[in-house]
């Protein structure tokens, strides 16, 4: 299957002269960041560890506490970005969403809701590897009512495959029955609902539901729920609708109105670069009057903009 990813593997690589070429870009007085950024964005994840690998061989120090020693702000937070493997990078996020002070719960909602079910068990592991800790124990410690109840099945990693005939159309009932035709919500219905079922399958459920309710799932939960349970609720129905449509969203609105969100910006950006930032891109101009590249571009200055428009890959004016 050919990536739908922006960033690709460089053809010629070679890890030592990429790495002397960090290490000159760094030397002495001043930082070369163009020549940091265009490398490092032209090459891929895989690419960028093997650098990492070279560069400690040739010079025996760490890349990352090097670039962090020469960069600075946003522009660094990208950099290291581009420099952690993917599954760590989704660990790390995860783990700095709980044990900052306060949870953010916008990290949780975005990684458990779009990630594969695979992915989800890896990142589980990953963190108890890491952090000797359970993120489900962590998570729920940190998370409460139905909001953390979505979040530990999502944990569980055990959506149902394919799509279960019999089940659409009780599903869609069962949920309408939940939310719109009773007073006060049945939260846990959507919940087990909205958690398990497969996004095949659920995607026949919106249809079955729209015709039953007059509206779409969406109206429903806006108007059903509120707080964290809401925001997760309408990720896992986005992403079971369109995962590069959802992030081609949260893009967007991190991008809208007063102040960029640029933990949100660096890491959908870093995340998907090579998993389906293309579809993100083609969605995004559907959806919004404008494309990712000119959006990205108004809104972000300096090498960090720089950076961004060379991980973006493209203008779909």
């Amino acid at each position: 299957m050919a990536s739908k990813g922006s960033v690709k593997a460089s053809l010629n690589f070679n890890a030592t002269t990429d790495a002397e070429a960090l290490y000159k870009a760094m030397k002495g007085l001043g930082t070369d960041e163009d020549t940091i950024l265009q490398l490092l964005v032209d090459r891929s994840n895989a690419q960028r560890q093997q650098i990492k690998t070279a560069y400690k061989t040739l010079f025996g120090k760490d890349l990352i506490d090097d670039l962090k020693g020469e960069l600075g702000g946003k522009f660094e937070t990208l950099i290291v970005g581009l420099m952690t493997d993917p599954l760590a990078y989704d660990v790390s996020s995860l783990r700095n969403a709980i044990k900052g002070a306060g949870t953010d719960e916008k990290v949780l909602v975005e990684i458990l809701a779009s990630r594969t079910p695979q992915q989800v068990k890896e990142i589980v592991a990953a963190y108890r590897k890491e952090y000797d800790d359970d993120l489900e124990e962590d998570i729920s410690g940190d998370t409460s009512g139905h909001f953390k109840r979505l979040l530990v099945i999502l944990l569980q990693a055990n959506r149902q495959k394919g799509i279960q005939g019999v089940n659409v159309e009780s599903d869609a009932q069962v949920l309408f029955k939940a939310g719109e035709q009773k007073f006060g919500t049945d939260e846990q219905t959507f919940v087990t609902i909205l958690g398990n079922r497969s996004a095949e399958h659920l995607r026949k459920v919106f249809d079955a539901y729209m015709k039953l309710a007059g509206y779409e799932m969406e109206e429903s939960i806006k108007r059903e729920t509120s707080g964290g349970l809401r925001d997760l609720l309408l990720a896992v129905v986005k992403c079971a609708r369109s995962v590069p449509a959802y992030f081609a969203e949260t893009l967007y609105y991190a991008m809208k109105g007063a102040g960029t969100d640029d933990d949100t910006l660096i890491r959908v950006m870093v995340s998907r670069s090579e998993v389906d930032l293309l579809d993100i891109r083609t969605e995004f101009r559907k959806l919004f009057a404008c494309s990712l590249f000119s959006m990205i571009k108004g809104d972000t200055g300096g090498d960090f903009r720089k950076a961004l428009i060379l991980i973006c890959g493209g203008d779909d004016a």
